[in-house]
């Protein structure tokens, strides 16, 4: 049995009437796209998220991954559920046709993965390093490089890792000392990389590494750092694998959480040197594993939707069944089921308002993605880019910690049997707070929020989207009495929001502490605003569809109700947060080092 039930309505929902399927259905290769198919590909994916993924979450948890003798070994059932994953084609879903892949939109495969990381997050890891080093290699890859790597790549059959930083490193990859020396038509690399998720295993019968290393006469620093494809099994010019290369898993971390995953720590060049191939150009590697990097932040934002949505339903599950104390209104002399109680629903509605919220985020950023991807004019590509690029931190940042603070809710709801292993919802708490880490720590993604992404057009890309925002307000106001609730605290925040950038745009010109101590409560108030704009339009949709008598009543009346609670308990945050960033820098480094 699984806990686990795919939120099919809400994604098809969320897809086709705020994330712009329709409109991507229009661009070229969309010929074939139809709402009718996309609802296919959602059950379907469905179908193999809560019947296979879904039950060996809790196996995964409690066997882990473990070294045996120089091999990676994945838990019961891991690598026959990684089978059928590929043999269903759900690793192809974007990718080139060229190479084998379906060439579908990033929109259906964000949905895609919102049901694998929510049915079993460490699971999902492994394709999800697999699509960024697939990304890479069509990005920068040589003709020779995309016709060896990329058809078994893109079918699941071989996995991708991303092996950027080192001991000495962490997320200053201007510490990088692997290094790489030419030899022929190939480099031989020598190094440690930590922290290498999925960085070996015996699921399939080769993974090709995509590493960072410097050659011998490249310039200091972040400049001097080339990427290379290196295979655990050489490939032969037919296709089929030669000898071993020169890299091993020396051992696993031992992790609070997604313990299914293999966290690998991998040693290149420990006799001959591993043999790499340089991806691209030398001491360009950087910008083009920044490319892996924003596919992922994605990814790991949605790993927060999924971990809420997933907590949410253990939750919700447990409180209509766990009765304990009375009605508080008296309206009944019996014990009632807790979920009678105003605080479970508090804590249940937070996490259900925070799970839709981020949801249309993430997919409304990978709808934008299609566009700048899609589009044939190369204007409304650019612009569309713009969007995603000042989205992907907010998605990353905010999204991770909507699935943290909905996983302790969860805990919190299960009250003393939260904290008990044995009924999962730790699991999902522990689990969830890897992605505030993963892929850039959140404080990372706050800077790159302030600083290439709002300081860097000084702001125009944010306030394009804040009057596009706003232009909502109409919207509401002509809604009528069941919506118009939303509208004050709708625009309260957009205010909160317009007040904040434009305070941190004179902070940076000043000093730059400032701005860097209201980076965080920033992105915060990015996420909560952006998604009680969505919450909003996606009340508006379920109004009209109601007054249309189309769709199911019960759900969109779900989603109005869901909006209103968003709107009067978490779009209020956005002042505190618009407090917070304009306190400055003062009372944050006034303490001498020596103090603490």
């Amino acid at each position: 049995m699984t806990d686990y039930v795919a939120p099919l309505a809400d994604m098809q929902f969320v897809a086709t009437r705020l994330a712009g399927f329709g409109d991507i259905a229009q661009l070229p290769g969309g010929e074939d796209l139809n709402e009718e198919l996309l609802q296919a590909i959602f059950e379907e994916g469905g179908k193999l998220a809560s019947g296979v993924l879904a039950p060996l979450y809790r196996v995964g948890d409690i066997q882990g991954s473990h070294l045996e003798n120089g091999s990676v070994r994945t838990p019961d059932g891991w690598k026959e559920a990684y089978g059928q994953f590929v043999e269903g084609g759900w690793n192809a879903v974007p990718f080139d046709p060229d190479f084998g892949g379906q060439g579908l939109p990033w929109l259906i495969a964000t949905g895609l993965f919102d049901l694998w990381h929510s049915s079993n997050m460490a699971f999902a890891l492994c394709p999800m390093l697999t699509q960024a080093a697939v990304e890479a290699i069509s990005r920068y890859g040589s003709q020779t490089q995309k016709e060896t790597f990329l058809p078994k790549m893109v079918s699941g059959e071989w996995t991708g890792t991303m092996q950027l930083t080192e001991p000495q490193a962490g997320s200053d990859l201007a510490q990088v000392r692997s290094k790489a020396v030419k030899e022929g038509d190939h480099y031989r690399l020598s190094g440690q990389k930590i922290f290498i998720t999925y960085g070996d295993h015996e699921m399939t019968d080769n993974m090709i590494h995509m590493v960072l290393a410097r050659t011998p006469d490249a310039p200091q620093g972040v400049k001097g750092i080339s990427l290379f494809i290196v295979p655990k099994f050489m490939v032969n010019d037919d296709g089929s694998l030669g000898p071993r290369n020169d890299v091993r898993c020396v051992s696993l971390e031992e992790k609070m959480g997604i313990h299914a995953s293999p966290t690998a720590v991998m040693s290149f060049g420990e006799s001959e040197g591993a043999i790499g191939y340089l991806v691209g150009e030398e001491n360009k590697g950087l910008a083009y594993m920044f490319t892996m990097m924003n596919n992922a932040r994605l990814s790991v934002g949605l790993e927060g939707v999924a971990i809420a949505e997933r907590a949410y339903q253990k939750a919700a599950t447990f409180a209509r069944e766990r009765v304990q104390g009375k009605d508080i209104a008296g309206e009944s002399p019996d014990s009632v089921a807790i979920i009678r109680h105003p605080d479970v629903r508090r804590m249940l509605m937070t996490m259900r308002a925070l799970a839709e919220a981020s949801r249309a985020l993430a997919y409304y950023t990978a709808g934008k993605l299609d566009v700048a991807l899609r589009h044939p004019d190369e204007a409304a590509g650019k612009k569309a880019q713009s969007r995603v690029d000042l989205l992907i931190p907010v998605v990353k940042g905010w999204g991770s910690e909507v699935g943290s603070e909905a996983a302790w809710n969860g805990v919190q709801v299960h009250g003393g049997m939260g904290f008990i292993e044995e009924t999962g919802a730790a699991q999902h708490m522990r689990d969830a707070k890897i992605a505030e880490i993963y892929e850039g720590s959140n404080g990372i993604q706050a800077m790159d929020l302030i600083g290439r992404k709002l300081a860097r057009d000084g702001g125009a890309e944010a306030k394009a989207m804040i009057a596009e925002m706003r232009d909502l307000d109409g919207a509401l106001a002509d809604a009528g009495e069941e919506l118009s609730a939303l509208r004050g605290p709708f625009s309260k925040g957009l205010a909160s929001l317009e007040t904040a950038t434009d305070w941190l745009l004179d902070a940076s010109k000043n000093d730059i502490r400032d701005a860097a101590a209201g980076a965080m409560p920033y992105l915060r108030l990015w996420g909560t605003v952006a998604g009680g704009w969505l919450m909003a339009k996606a009340a508006l949709a379920a109004n009209e569809d109601l007054s249309a008598g189309v769709g199911d009543p019960s759900f969109l009346q779900s989603k109005i109700t869901t909006a209103k609670f968003y709107g009067g308990r978490i779009l209020p945050r956005a002042q505190s947060y618009e407090a917070e960033i304009t306190a400055g820098g003062d009372t944050i480094m006034a303490l001498a080092n020596e103090a603490f």
